[in-house]
């Protein structure tokens, strides 16, 4: 059987992760809010803060964490100029390793790189906020 190509696991999502990972943004001066959207592909939605965003940026974040350990998170930028994404995965797919990574700026599924994350979601989390925390800085 050929993986589907869409970037979702055959697993379920796993809620109790999606919690707790909305426990950490909730409060911190990254995010602005957050909210668990169970419409469509159920997803942590992170809307980040203007404040540590400068430059008329909003940008937001969206999370599937799935009982097998796969995952999605997928980065935008909104800028005047357009949009800016990439995509950190974890799924089975026919264009790359089980773990990949879509580049900005548009994270075209042609595009993606082979990669290895870490299992456990705080680090996986930790890994996203730093490589956005360059980006910023």
């Amino acid at each position: 059987m050929v993986p589907i190509d869409d970037g979702a696991s055959p697993a379920p999502i796993d809620r109790a992760v999606l919690q707790q990972i909305r426990s950490r943004f909730t409060g911190s001066r990254l995010a602005e809010t957050t909210e668990l959207v169970k419409e469509r592909k159920s997803h942590l939605r992170v809307e980040l803060s203007d404040e540590y965003y400068p430059n008329e940026v909003s940008a937001h974040f969206e999370i599937r964490w799935y009982r097998n350990d796969d995952f999605n998170i997928h980065y935008q930028e909104k800028r005047q100029g357009g949009t800016w994404k990439c995509r950190w995965d974890r799924h089975p797919n026919v264009h790359n390793s089980r773990d990949h990574f879509h580049p900005p700026p548009d994270a075209s599924r042609t595009d993606a790189q082979d990669d290895q994350w870490p299992m456990d979601h705080r680090d996986v989390c930790r890994l996203v906020i730093d490589y956005l925390e360059e980006r910023v800085s």
